[in-house]
């Protein structure tokens, strides 16, 4: 198949496919007389644990790691579990920071209930965010 039908079959775009390339995650298909990429069975099932991996939040460099062992003919399972543990610990700080900045707009709608025009209070544009206590990181 060509790399529009691989695109197709796994819903990856033909530029992502080839960025793979690149990037060693894809392997460098045969190529048909015409210089055409052809693809097959193989070239599918990886694309698409590629896709999966990336939904599961694992970046391009774990993703390789993983694909590395595989293409050894080696266990992959405890080196995912471990980069598993690694995402757990990672959902769970972003959960906190969340529930951290929820909290801190949940205060700030609670001092404004009941304020109609906050222009008397004399903030430039919008009194209620620039007297927040949010601060860039």
């Amino acid at each position: 198949m060509k790399i529009g039908e691989l695109a197709k079959v796994t819903g990856a775009h033909a530029k992502t496919i080839r960025f793979y390339e690149a990037e060693g995650l894809m392997p460098e298909p045969a190529r048909l007389a015409s210089g055409y990429r052809s693809y097959d069975d193989e070239s599918v099932s990886r694309m698409e644990f590629i896709l999966k991996a990336k939904l599961l939040g694992l970046s391009l460099h774990e993703i390789m790691g993983i694909l590395q062992l595989h293409d050894a003919e080696e266990s992959t399972c405890v080196h995912v579990r471990d980069l598993m543990e690694r995402k757990i610990a990672e959902v769970e700080t972003t959960i906190d920071a969340l529930q951290s900045f929820k909290g801190d707009l949940v205060a700030l709608r609670d001092r404004t209930v009941g304020l109609v025009d906050c222009r008397s209070l004399g903030g430039d544009i919008c009194t209620i965010i620039e007297q927040s206590n949010i601060k860039r990181q």
